[in-house]
Formats: structure tokens, sequence, C-alpha cells
């Protein structure tokens, strides 16, 4: 790395990514220098980290919390409004990482942004790739720009693959933990609650993340993601459960020999790669003692019991709009069950539902894929009302 800091964007600083990201950029402040963040609707958390690490320009999502960082922001802060603000501050020309780490479809339009301009994309949301995975990959190469994952399994494969090609891949071996429920086959689903789906076992992260992970559409998702980035076809792409998470994620190679990356389970061991890579360099993050941990867990995922595994693998395998479809109608069946209007497994139940009625479109274009984004939310929902 260079004498001269590198530039980085926020895109959700606010969340648990991002407030872990500007941990890792405090503990290099020779090394990075934050020229934008951008959130939802928390603007005062927002406003505080652009004082904390002299921000000028911050972009807020949400319409009405526009209005509310308006009113507050200082003299001398640009706040930036909606998608369109977003998408300006992913695409500055000074800029030379984006973190991208915004809940949802919300952060495919920022991300191709960042790739058009030509700057690398640290990727937080699983769901742009799985949305928009061949418009995404194609603009990372017309323009050169890397993506650089974020997730602590495509990270663990990132660097197990070390460059090397889908060619020499056998299988790559995506580790869950499990979730707060897979290591209790006698729990009723059915009457699991909103506290409970949201008991992470090891991981701090957001709510709909955490229920992704309750259910296991995160692996599901993560599937796709992993064809996205490595190239590696659906059916060479594992998962399997390991509830230490100190295994992040294996690639078995094509001579039987396999890699595994391990490290506390700490979200800024990802971010500091995806930071300062090519480079690795001592962030102070806590080390790994494996005589204290003494034995690691390794099982099957039970996909008769949690079968969002099983459909993210049909929806992937049909490809073309179905992975849009599969996205957008778990995201609102998530928040319905967050919101108290849906089952536990109410989630899957929906997500096959809207699968089922929809007929996939081959090649879609980036409007085809925000046209079945918005029919899906729009069907998942009114199927939540009608239950």
């Amino acid at each position: 790395m260079s004498n001269t800091p590198k530039n980085i964007v926020i895109l959700g600083s606010t969340g648990s990514i991002g407030e872990s990201a500007l941990r890792v950029v405090a503990a290099f402040p020779d090394r990075f220098r934050i020229i934008g963040l951008a959130a939802q609707t928390k603007v005062e958390r927002l406003l505080e980290q652009a004082r904390l690490f002299s921000v000028k320009r911050v972009a807020v999502a949400d319409c009405e919390a526009v209005r509310r960082a308006t009113q507050l922001a200082p003299a001398g802060l640009a706040v930036l409004a909606g998608p369109e603000g977003l998408e300006e501050l992913a695409a500055q020309e000074a800029a030379d990482v984006v973190l991208v780490a915004i809940v949802g479809m919300a952060g495919l339009s920022p991300v191709l942004a960042a790739l058009r301009q030509g700057t690398d994309v640290a990727l937080a949301t699983k769901e742009v790739l799985v949305a928009a995975g061949h418009k995404v990959m194609a603009a990372s190469r017309a323009s050169g720009a890397r993506i650089l994952p974020v997730d602590s399994e495509h990270s663990a494969i990132f660097q197990c693959l070390d460059g090397q090609g889908a060619n020499r891949v056998r299988r790559l071996m995506l580790t869950a933990s499990g979730g707060p429920f897979a290591h209790n086959p006698r729990l009723d689903l059915e009457k699991v609650t909103v506290t409970e789906a949201l008991k992470h076992p090891r991981w701090n992260m957001g709510r709909k993340v955490t229920v992704d992970s309750a259910t296991m559409m995160n692996k599901g998702l993560e599937i796709i993601e992993a064809h996205w980035l490595f190239g590696v076809p659906f059916d060479r792409i594992e998962v399997v459960i390991h509830p230490e998470s100190i295994v992040h994620s294996m690639v078995e190679f094509q001579d039987g020999n396999v890699l595994a990356q391990l490290s506390v389970s700490d979200m800024r061991f990802a971010i500091q790669l995806a930071l300062t890579w090519p480079e690795r360099l001592d962030g102070g993050l806590p080390a790994l003692d494996l005589a204290r941990l003494g034995t690691l867990h390794f099982a099957a995922p039970d996909e008769t019991r949690f079968p969002c595994l099983s459909l993210a693998r049909a929806a992937a395998r049909v490809g073309g709009t179905m992975p849009v479809i599969l996205n957008a109608a778990n995201e609102v069946a998530v928040q319905e069950f967050l919101n108290g209007k849906l089952s536990f497994p109410g989630i899957w139940r929906t997500v096959e539902q809207v699968l089922g009625r929809h007929t996939a479109l081959a090649d879609p274009d980036l409007p085809d894929i925000l046209a079945a984004d918005r029919w899906a939310r729009a069907e998942a929902g009114r199927l939540v009302r009608e239950q």
C-alpha cells in the first residue's frame, strides 16, 4: 500500500457492517480517509460519524430523514438525497474503494455506479449479486474494477483461491453457523418468535440478515453470490453446518487438497482484508486460540426443516429473473415476520408461492430485473395480506 491514504466511501455506515468498517478505518488513520458516508434513516448517528471522520459529504436514502439531516447538518457538510445521492457518492472520481453495506436491492445502483467509474467495490450486500450477478460482473470486467467480498464466507474463499481459477476447483464449501434453531431439532418452528429468531449465537448482524441466518436463506443467497464471484457451477457449491463459526469456508481443489480460512468470529477480518488488499496489516484484531477451542464440529444441513436452501438452489438452476424473485419475496416475507404479520415458516412458504407464480425471463436487462423485483414484492405483500 502506498503512503497516500485510500479514499473510502461507506454506504450503510450506521449498520453493523458500517460501524465495524469505521473501527477498521480508525485503526489505520494514516492509511484511510473517509470521503463519503450514507445511511437510510439514522441521521443523528450519520452526522456524528461525519464529524468524527471529518467527512464533507453524506447521503440519506429515506426522504423524510433527508429533511431532518438537512436541518441538523453543520455548515460545510453536504447532504445528498435519496437513491440518486447514494449513486453520486459511489461514483466519486476520488474514491478508491466503495464499501456497500446497504440492505437489499437498494445497493444495486450504487454498485454499478462505482464499477462504471472504475472504483473497486467492497461488497457486503449479497442481494446485489443474487439479483443482477451477470450485470454486476460484466460492469466489473468492462472497467477493470474489482469486487472484493466482505461476507466472511466469500472472503474466506477469495483467500483460499488466491487467484486460482474455477477450473482448478472441485467444490466450494460454505460454512453456516446454523443460526439459533438448526441445533434444536425438537423445536416447533411454527411457534418461533421474532425475539428468538434475532438471537444469533455467534454474529452481531442487522435484523434482516439475522432472520436470513435463522431460516438459512442467507446460505442460499450466498451460493448464488459465490457462483458469480468465483465462476464455480452451482452443483459444485455446498453448505456445511459449523456452529463454532471459526472455519469461514473451504475450497477443495482438483487434486483433493482442501484449504480453509479460520479466524475469530469478527466481521472486521473480512472488512479489513477488503480495504487493505493486496496487503495484510496488523489491525489489532483478536487472535485465534485453537487449543482453547479444542473441538470444531461439522454437519450437513437439514433442507427438509430449512427449505430455503432448496428454494435458492431451484431458483439458481432456472436463472434469469428467478433469483430476483427469490430475493425480493424473501425481503418482503422477512419484514412481515418482523412486523408480526407472518409466522417463521411463513417466510419460506411465501417465497415458494411467489416463485411458483413467476415465469422466468432468461436474459434480463436492468429494467427487467427492476420490474421483476417490483412484481415479486407486490405479489408477496398480497399473499401475506390474504392469509
